[in-house]
């Protein structure tokens, strides 16, 4: 596969999974929803491993990345799922956008990685401005109970971003794929305990739509995605990476008012703006880098 047609594909996917996740839990419910796309996602990581004979790992650093990857995709998605149903499904992209600052400012905490640059502050000042913009008016988040999808969102890309740092701290070698299912392996018992303890039935009748986001999910959102991010990882430079995460939030914001009706307010353009100026400041290193001009 081309590079360009895989980043391009990872644009796609990350845009639509905030709607997806929105019309996957009507007519269902957010935990069978998210249970049922982790379960469809593990089928199809393990056919993919017997079919290009890819074993699974045991060892001890393997063990604890599954372990560490497995928590926080639970606690990351099933506040993701509860959240989804208060507020804008752009403002989902929105929130995650978040995630390269608050990873960055853990791995300082937890890896001693670099110190904090002025560029690096000052993106972070502009995402808590744009929270702060954000948070003005809960009936442009989407609802009478916004403030709590928003929390819960807020939640969800701390314990996400953790989850990363933690892995990386691990620094396990093991193919992705790999990494993949053994988190899903992790995650699937817990989210199974979720929905026998908020539902535990399987919906009389899924909804068409429904039922066709709880596949693409599943498929394209727990898999195929994260199979293109780390071959674009592999061929392309970090700054040009960086860039998806200031584009999709843009596209979900345009995708979920087109699509579900959703009126996207001034506050939350506004809002969406200083996160995204935030995480180009504070990323300004990696993506002038990409930006520039090679030298010949």
């Amino acid at each position: 596969m081309s590079v360009p047609a895989a980043y391009l594909g990872i644009i796609l996917i990350w845009a639509t999974t905030p709607l997806a996740i929105k019309w996957s839990a009507q007519g269902t419910g957010f935990a069978f929803a998210v249970a049922s796309r982790m379960f469809i996602g593990f089928a199809v990581a393990a056919a993919v491993l017997a079919v290009w004979r890819i074993g699974l790992p045991l060892h001890r650093r393997a063990r604890a990345s599954y372990l560490a990857g497995g928590l926080g995709m639970f606690g990351a998605m099933t506040l993701t799922y509860w959240g989804a149903q208060y507020i804008h499904s752009g403002l989902v992209s929105v929130l995650f956008g978040l995630t390269p600052l608050i990873t960055g400012l853990l791995a300082l905490l937890w890896l001693e990685e670099e110190a904090l640059t002025r560029a690096k502050i000052a993106g972070m000042l502009l995402g808590l401005c744009g929270l702060a913009v954000i948070f003005g008016d809960s009936h442009e988040m989407g609802g009478a109970h916004a403030l709590a999808g928003v929390l819960a969102l807020l939640a969800a890309v701390t314990l996400y971003s953790a989850s990363l740092v933690w892995v990386k701290r691990i620094g396990d070698d093991s193919p992705p794929l790999a990494t993949t299912a053994g988190t899903l392996v992790v995650a699937l018992p817990l989210f199974a305990l979720v929905w026998l303890g908020t539902d535990g039935h399987v919906p009389n009748a899924v909804p068409p739509r429904a039922g066709a986001a709880i596949v693409y999910l599943g498929v394209f959102g727990s898999v195929v995605g994260f199979a293109l991010y780390y071959y674009v990882i592999k061929h392309m430079e970090t700054g040009k990476v960086a860039l998806i995460t200031l584009v999709t939030p843009v596209l979900a914001l345009l995708l979920g008012s087109m699509l579900n009706g959703e009126h996207v307010g001034v506050r939350v353009w506004l809002g969406a703006a200083c996160i995204g100026t935030g995480l180009a400041v504070h990323q300004w290193q990696t993506l002038a880098g990409a930006l520039a001009p090679r030298a010949k």
